[in-house]
């Protein structure tokens, strides 16, 4: 019993310990190296400045009950997530429409580089080697037309 009773004590007293602001310290030693610490007493020989003398903690959030949902909690209407989905939606089409917008610059841009022939260029690999980077434009836009064609498939 005695030794239950001190047991509960030392734990008090950690946990207000815990709680209770402290200051973090800053400090720099004989060869330069940055140090940090709570405890004033690791400060001494030391260049140190005082960084924060108070620690802000969140309490732990209680989970609600099954079903139920914590008081004060913002609950997001049927009307709310039916205009939320179609803010999505007019984005999702926003961004498609400019993709594939990029997509048709991207292969006449393709398009004009495979026109064009260098005196330098007799080997088909240089050819290959200089349109690659505009084959790879091509191909990142259809990705994400791909990707965003996905994206509109899953919000109906």
């Amino acid at each position: 019993m005695q030794r239950a009773w001190a047991l509960g004590v030392l734990l008090l007293c950690g946990t207000a310990h815990a709680q209770q602001p402290s200051e973090i310290w800053r400090c720099i030693d004989a060869d330069g190296r940055r140090h940090y610490t709570n405890a004033k007493k690791e400060t001494v020989g030391m260049k140190c400045e005082l960084v924060t003398s108070q620690i802000n903690v969140a309490p732990p959030l209680s989970q609600p009950k099954a079903g139920r949902t914590s008081p004060g909690f913002p609950r997001e209407t049927p009307q709310q997530s039916v205009s939320a989905r179609e803010r999505q939606r007019e984005i999702l089409e926003g961004e498609l429409a400019a993709e594939r917008e990029s997509l048709n610059q991207a292969k006449q841009a393709l398009a004009e580089q495979e026109a064009v022939r260098s005196g330098d260029e007799r080997n088909y690999a240089r050819v290959q080697e200089r349109l690659q980077p505009f084959k790879d434009a091509i191909q990142n836009h259809e990705k994400n037309i791909q990707a965003l064609q996905r994206e509109l498939g899953n919000l109906k």
